[in-house]
């Protein structure tokens, strides 16, 4: 999962009566796992007038708080001050050799992953705080569900009117490749490491590979990453993975492309990665990042009447209903989008549809994601494979950053800014942002594909000057261009 979205706490809000009308007993809602779509869900439920139960085995937060997305994106934070660094001999700093001047920066590992740690338990804490202030019940232990409108927990039952489903995923585990902690690691488990990996092996070149690969690079490992397609990040825009693959190649990264991990072994003090087509990679620590598969099983969802597919997800709808009236179910379990936004859209939408809320359905058109890499890569709307795939008639533009006067300034050399626009009426469906803080820079765009603006609206709103927007605006007037049977392109 790439970010996480939360109510923030400490922020003082209006709140409406909880209490129900005189002789009705308040709607009784029951989430079983407290990630994004939970906690999220229980706000929006108890901001209805309901009593909401919640029920968590691993902490508030879930595993986007406390083992993947705010630790991951905190060790990457820390990365990412190193490549800042990489860029000052081009804008004139240079670093001294003299031993009795300040030192050159070095990565204590051991205290970045402390920093790393302590930041998701607080964040967990902070969550827990806002709900017991909201007045959820807040329950540690393993749920599962006993029939469709009761959830059991350590010996405790909860019976619900409506019952949410926000279990999430865990990482996928290679059964020729058993993670150990020590050698070999799961991404929940690297936060263990006190010293930096001499070479970590990166099996997997998704979005999690990709991140942990980049950012251990950063810091000083020699990184070697294995991946079974042609290039990394096969799932995303094109032209930003080839981008990213050669700035990984450029800092001295190993990518393997067409090669797939066929098993992971210890061998003496280090690791030996065998590769299907019988090359064996060595390495000091391997990282094993093949996806995640959802944590349904077991917790009675099929007995409940549930429906899984096939991969094990709860088949829902836009409103987050599954097959059994009355159930709902958000986040990575559902196989949506393995995002924390989406996740905690899904149980505000699906509160809003059990409280008798009007709903707005949810759009996987408008949603915006960021990978953590250097640069980052930042999509929103559809994608150019999505309107190629539709037959959709549309305009592309494409402008790279290393022309706009800002980026010169900072030193940045890699990225750009891609737009796709309807052909007819030149309104935004999609975009690309490949930069630095890439994430920040997307909104615009995701405002544009919200609202339905067209491009040319988009660009007659000022810029700054300098600045990476610029290239937004520029971009923008490229696509009315190009709809008009201008030379621009």
């Amino acid at each position: 999962m790439p970010e996480v979205t939360s109510t923030t706490p400490g922020v003082s809000e209006p709140q409406p009566s909880t209490t129900p009308p005189p002789g009705r007993a308040a709607h009784r809602v029951v989430i079983l796992g407290g990630g994004p779509g939970g906690y999220e869900a229980a706000l929006a439920a108890r901001l209805r007038g309901a009593d909401v139960t919640l029920v968590e085995r691993q902490g508030l937060g879930g595993a986007a708080v406390l083992t993947d997305v705010v630790p991951s994106k905190t060790l990457i934070a820390t990365a990412e001050w190193m490549t800042i660094a990489e860029r000052a001999s081009d804008l004139g700093i240079r670093a001294s050799d003299d031993a009795s001047s300040r030192p050159r920066y070095h990565v204590d590992l051991a205290r970045v992953n402390e920093r790393v740690v302590g930041l998701a338990r607080a964040q967990s804490a902070d969550i827990r705080d806002r709900l017991d202030r909201e007045g959820v019940r807040v329950v540690e232990g393993t749920g599962r569900l006993d029939g469709p409108y009761r959830v059991v927990a350590d010996g405790h039952a909860f019976d619900a009117d409506s019952l949410l489903v926000s279990v999430g995923a865990t990482p996928r585990v290679l059964p020729t490749a058993e993670p150990d902690g020590e050698r070999i690691f799961l991404w929940t488990q690297l936060y263990r490491l006190t010293e930096l990996p001499e070479r970590l092996i990166v099996v997997g070149s998704g979005v999690t590979g990709a991140e942990f690969a980049g950012a251990y690079n950063a810091l000083g490992s020699d990184v070697v990453l294995v991946s079974s397609r042609d290039r990394v990040l096969p799932g995303e825009d094109a032209d930003a993975a080839r981008v990213l693959e050669g700035v990984f190649r450029d800092r001295g990264m190993t990518v393997l492309s067409r090669s797939r991990a066929a098993s992971a072994r210890v061998a003496g003090d280090g690791v030996e990665v065998t590769l299907s087509d019988g090359r064996v990679v060595e390495g000091s620590h391997v990282l094993i990042a093949v996806g995640s598969v959802p944590s349904t099983r077991g917790i009675g969802l099929e007995e409940a009447g549930v429906r899984l597919t096939g991969s094990g997800h709860v088949e829902v709808d836009r409103v987050s209903r599954t097959s059994v009236r009355g159930v709902y179910a958000a986040g990575d379990c559902t196989g949506v989008l393995p995002l924390a936004s989406v996740a905690a859209m899904q149980g505000r939408i699906a509160m809003s549809h059990a409280l008798g809320d009007a709903v707005q359905p949810f759009d996987r058109g408008s949603v915006a994601a960021n990978i953590f890499t250097a640069p980052e890569i930042a999509t929103v709307g559809l994608s150019e494979q999505a309107l190629t795939e539709q037959g959709a008639r549309y305009v592309v533009s494409h402008l790279p950053l290393d022309r706009n006067p800002r980026a010169k300034m900072l030193g940045i050399r890699d990225g750009f800014v891609k737009l796709f626009a309807r052909e007819a009426t030149g309104i935004v469906v999609g975009g690309v942002v490949v930069a630095p803080r890439a994430g920040e820079l997307i909104f615009p765009v995701s405002i544009a594909v919200a609202q339905r603006l067209t491009a040319d609206e988009v660009s007659q709103a000022l810029s700054v000057y300098p600045s990476l927007t610029g290239t937004l605006s520029e971009t923008a007037r490229l696509v009315g261009g190009q709809r008009l049977g201008g030379a621009w392109g």
